[in-house]
């Protein structure tokens, strides 16, 4: 029987298309500017946001890490929400390498921040504090049950921004996501910011990168930033090669990935003891009720003896992500696995 990996969208392979663009990719040094293949895949992807430069990096975490190290100096802060991917998952990196302080305030459910919140988190000009620098949001929002920023909240904030002369940077690891669920132009989404990264190797399925836009003059400052933090990667184009695949035939997919979420979603909440989250794309989150006598560690192993792999998530919490690779197909067999652990449970 097939394994059904629900997972993540990381766990996605390189489409058929996307390994013979990566064996015939044209290849040249990129730290000296001459990979043609990862110089088209930038230029791409500052059209596709907007914005006049862009950077292809290893991952997003480095994606954002660059950013912020661009951004920030030493010393300086940057508003955050509690639940952000930066802050929760990227091992506090801005602190360790950037000297940079975060500021946490608390996301909302659908993952925004109060425009009260930010406003008092600014620091004022007093020597006693760090220097406020930098707002970043995310969109979508992993933790916050994959919800998508609409562009009039993004501009809502960049407005607040440059009324405190702050810049603006958007983890967009999954803003494609957004762009197809909020059924708008990816632009509108980052129209305002100051610099924005995004993923190719979730959703989009390309094996490895993220791409970091912004206006040329950040771009180069960023372009230090990447190599001192390792990331000059020479003969990129075998890589960068899967991305421009990623950008040309996935992202206008996606929607068949949230489709398939929600009806993941509708069979799980016809199956008692469980709790089903809101489902807005491809990231679907249930929890087991109260009187399931298994953890989510125990759940997740039985599920695995099904051949179908979920992520334990905390609590009593539990993460489903559809992606390229998962059909309608997958989604019964999903169910049927579940019903199959907490039918057996009870029995």
């Amino acid at each position: 029987m097939k394994i059904v990996d629900l997972r993540s969208d990381t766990v996605t392979k390189p489409t058929p298309a996307m390994w013979e663009a990566m064996a015939h990719a044209e290849l040249g040094d990129d730290v000296y500017g001459e990979d043609p293949t990862v110089n088209r895949l930038e230029a791409m992807s500052a059209e596709y946001m907007g914005k006049e430069a862009a950077l292809f990096v290893t991952s997003g975490t480095q994606g954002n890490l660059v950013a912020l190290l661009t951004h920030c100096g030493r010393g300086d802060e940057v508003i955050l929400g509690d639940k952000s991917h930066t802050f929760v998952y990227e091992q506090g990196g801005m602190a360790a390498l950037g000297g940079i302080v975060p500021h946490i305030i608390p996301n909302r459910p659908d993952g925004t921040l109060r425009l009260a919140d930010i406003t008092a988190a600014i620091r004022p000009d007093n020597m006693h504090f760090p220097r406020t620098r930098l707002i970043c949001l995310e969109n979508t929002h992993n933790n916050c049950n994959g919800t998508p920023l609409t562009a009039g909240y993004t501009a809502q904030v960049a407005e607040l921004a440059r009324a405190h002369g702050l810049w603006f940077h958007i983890d967009g690891a999954r803003i494609f996501n957004a762009a197809v669920a909020l059924d708008v132009d990816v632009r509108e989404l980052v129209r305002h910011v100051d610099s924005v990264t995004f993923c190719l190797s979730k959703g989009l399925c390309a094996p490895v990168g993220s791409v970091l836009c912004g206006p040329s003059d950040f771009i180069a400052e960023a372009r230090r930033a990447r190599k001192i933090l390792g990331g000059g990667m020479r003969q990129a184009g075998i890589l960068a090669a899967a991305g421009i695949v990623a950008l040309e035939q996935l992202a206008g997919r996606l929607a068949e990935d949230h489709i398939r979420a929600r009806r993941l979603a509708a069979g799980l909440a016809t199956i008692p003891g469980l709790e089903i989250a809101p489902v807005s794309t491809n990231i679907l989150y249930f929890s087991l009720a109260n009187d399931v006598p298994l953890t989510p560690q125990e759940f997740v192993a039985r599920l695995k003896e099904r051949n179908v792999l979920v992520l334990a998530h905390g609590g009593r919490s539990l993460r489903a992500v559809t992606h390229y690779w998962i059909g309608d197909e997958d989604i019964e067999q999903a169910l049927a696995a579940v019903r199959g652990v907490l039918v057996r449970m009870k029995n």
